[in-house]
């Protein structure tokens, strides 16, 4: 018999035995309030610390109040990792382990991009294979949006050709169950992936004459279904810019890792253009369309020679009148390209899949555009720039980009407007306060609040018209980080300038590896930064450095775990999501404050609004950047209640500059010091035989 009213708490005790873990404080803290938050219909900013538990803080409440109120729930994340633990394990066992306690049994499912899914009608040959030079690869932002998950190049992809790797996927094909390219081991490249997949845009949908059998057509279905829907940030950028219809129906928004959001929804509406994508669109319109490109080849000519002589810089006033010409004749032309494209009616044939992702392509190329060419003023809300980059043939690729200025608004009116919010993450109070991510996600901000965080584009917090107020909680965390952990700021050295390291701070790393016996994360603020401070280092001593990009990450990191006395120095993907508790991590250095570079188009667009509103644009974007990585970066060092080690900050301004105090106060609680002896002396009592003390 089901308990005639389970209570948040019992179904927690219950979850946690499950799973054969003990009770925990601050995960009940954070399950009633997640509770009570659904149950009222407002809004949870709840920080949770490591060692938390805060899956099942949310997964708990989320599965009661589901099944109880018969309210669909959809929870997304930023990492594979984290999509993977909650739905293989942790949304498994707690949905067996409720079961006896709820009225039925509850439904889960996961739901992803079309993209990453096999496309039946594809492998059995409803589409012509694809150019060697895809959307994709181009750098497409549509197409990336229907793959968050990185590449999956394990060492077999790296061995097999591409022709080895597409045979293996065709065989694949006809045996898995869910068709969903993570369950794929070994993973193949991109390039490959595109040979047996579509995006949403190409799929042929209800003329699909495989519909029966098509795995993300399943997927959504069984989402519609579940009570519990597993998602990810890249969907919930889809959603966020306009595209509700990719998320099922839904009640309640459980946001995990939510301190990325922003970052995602700025991604997923980011727009970019070049003669490359130009010339692959009008490449498929005349293979698979059977149409003329004239009009469209002569405009991306124009384009072509209208981007040599454009500066690599933002564009504050909207394109140069010239581009702004080029980039209409490519709307101009795509415009009537969609017109002459459109799929014939009639019985299928093989060939309306070529056509349908001629018009696909065709379609995005357009929207891109037609974006890109309005007038100056509809781009007061738009960061429009140009940027270079090198292909892997070493041809210089020129790019325009369009990207939205703010996306609070996005997510309050297409994430959280008529839903009950719950967003988490271990950082997500910021100078010891919830305000800035608030205003960041679009929440409405009580008046008084010091404006350090993003603001609205008046300068003013963010209005918040989803019906529903919001609180903000810490429910703290079970490790004692004054005595586990030690932050050091390196008061001494001096302020960092454009080389990647001073030598100062080379002679302080070698110190603390040394001191530390190795047994150190370099977390560097630039790729540079990082291979010249492993240069030196493997230079000047005798352990082990591996640099980001010496392999793959995964392969790097299992390396680093193996071997205590190894280091590994690396960049941004080094800052979050890398877990490596125990002896082998006991020095975690930060080479700098982390913030974004003074010519990043979108966060200085940003920073000049706030400043033109009367807002710190400074506090406001830079600052909230570099708190949120920093209180990450530092998070990698304690990760169970055993560990102990130092968090060294190789950066004086974090000891002496008016922000710092802002920026420590968004850091884990370690006992603080600017003494390098004391630093020193820690790890090298760490460094000696027997138990850590």
């Amino acid at each position: 018999m089901p308990d005639a009213d389970p209570s948040v708490e019992n179904l927690l005790d219950v979850a946690v035995g499950a799973l054969g873990g003990v009770r925990r404080d601050g995960q009940h803290q954070m399950a009633v309030a997640v509770a009570e938050t659904i149950d009222k219909g407002e809004h949870l900013l709840v920080q949770a610390g490591t060692g938390t538990g805060k899956s099942l803080g949310y997964l708990v409440p989320a599965l009661r109040h589901a099944v109880l109120e018969n309210e669909h729930v959809v929870v997304s994340t930023a990492t594979l990792a984290l999509q993977r633990q909650i739905i293989t394990r942790d949304l498994p066992l707690v949905a067996k382990a409720l079961e006896p306690h709820l009225p039925r049994t509850p439904a889960i499912a996961l739901l992803k991009g079309w993209h990453n899914y096999v496309c039946v009608h594809k492998v059995a040959g409803g589409y012509p294979e694809d150019d060697a030079g895809t959307l994709f690869e181009l750098g497409d932002h549509a197409g990336a949006a229907e793959h968050p998950a990185p590449a999956r190049t394990g060492a077999s992809a790296l061995s097999e050709s591409l022709g080895e790797q597409v045979l293996r996927l065709r065989e694949w094909a006809d045996e898995t169950d869910t068709g969903d390219r993570d369950d794929l081991v070994p993973g193949v490249t991109d390039r490959a992936w595109r040979q047996v997949s579509v995006t949403s845009l190409e799929c042929l949908g209800g003329k699909c004459p495989m519909l029966a059998e098509c795995f993300p057509e399943r997927a959504k279905a069984a989402s519609r279904e579940a009570d519990v829907v597993v998602t990810n940030h890249a969907m919930l950028g889809i959603a966020a810019s306009g595209s509700p219809g990719v998320l099922p129906e839904h009640q309640v928004i459980i946001v995990d890792e939510a301190h990325e959001l922003t970052d995602r929804v700025t991604a997923q509406a980011t727009s970019e253009l070049s003669v490359a994508t130009i010339e692959h669109a009008a490449r498929l319109a005349r293979r698979h369309g059977g149409v003329p490109t004239t009009d469209l080849d002569s405009a991306s000519q124009a384009l072509a020679s209208v981007l040599v002589g454009l500066p690599e810089t933002r564009f504050r006033d909207g394109l140069p009148p010239a581009a702004r010409d080029a980039v209409a004749s490519v709307r101009d032309a795509t415009r009537a390209l969609l017109t002459v494209l459109k799929p014939e009616s009639g019985p299928n044939t093989p060939a309306e899949g070529g056509r349908k992702v001629a018009q696909a392509t065709m379609l995005a190329l357009h929207e891109v555009a037609d974006r890109m060419a309005a007038d100056p003023e509809d781009h007061r809300h738009t960061v429009l720039w140009c940027s270079r980059s090198e292909d892997r043939r070493g041809s210089v690729l020129t790019r325009l980009y369009a990207a939205p200025l703010a996306v609070n608004g996005l997510i309050r009116t297409n994430l959280l407007a008529g839903r009950s919010g719950v967003l988490t993450s271990a950082t997500l109070e910021l100078g010891g306060s919830f305000d800035p991510i608030a205003r960041a996600v679009g929440l409405e901000v009580r008046p008084d609040a010091e404006p350090v965080g993003p603001t609205s584009l008046a300068g003013k917090p963010a209005a918040a018209p989803t019906g529903a107020p919001w609180r903000g909680l810490d429910v703290g965390s079970p490790f004692d980080y004054p005595r586990q952990g030690i932050l050091y700021l390196a008061r001494h050295l001096p302020k960092p300038g454009r080389e990647p390291a001073t030598d100062a701070q080379l002679d302080e790393i070698a110190d603390l590896v040394t001191a530390a016996g190795g047994r150190t994360l370099g977390l560097f603020s630039s790729r540079r930064a990082a291979n010249a401070a492993a240069a030196a280092m493997r230079e000047r001593l005798d352990v082990p450095i591996l640099v980001q990009g010496d392999d793959q990450l995964p392969t790097l990191v299992s390396q680093f775990i193996a071997d205590e006395a190894t280091c590994l120095f690396g960049t941004l993907s080094l800052w979050q999501g890398v877990d490596v508790p125990g002896a082998t991590c006991r020095l975690v250095i930060i080479d700098r404050i982390p913030f974004p570079r003074p010519d990043d188009p979108v966060s200085s667009a940003r920073s000049d609004a706030i400043e033109k509103a009367g807002g710190n644009g400074f506090l406001a974007v830079s600052a909230t950047h570099a708190a949120l990585l920093l209180a990450q970066g530092a998070g990698r060092l304690i990760r169970t209640a055993e560990d102990r080690g130092v968090v060294a900050v190789l950066d004086p301004r974090l000891a002496t500059a008016g922000y710092g105090s802002f920026l420590t106060r968004s850091l884990p609680a370690f006992w603080r010091t600017t003494d390098r002896a004391v630093a020193i002396s820690a790890l090298q009592r760490l460094a000696e035989p027997g138990p850590p003390g």
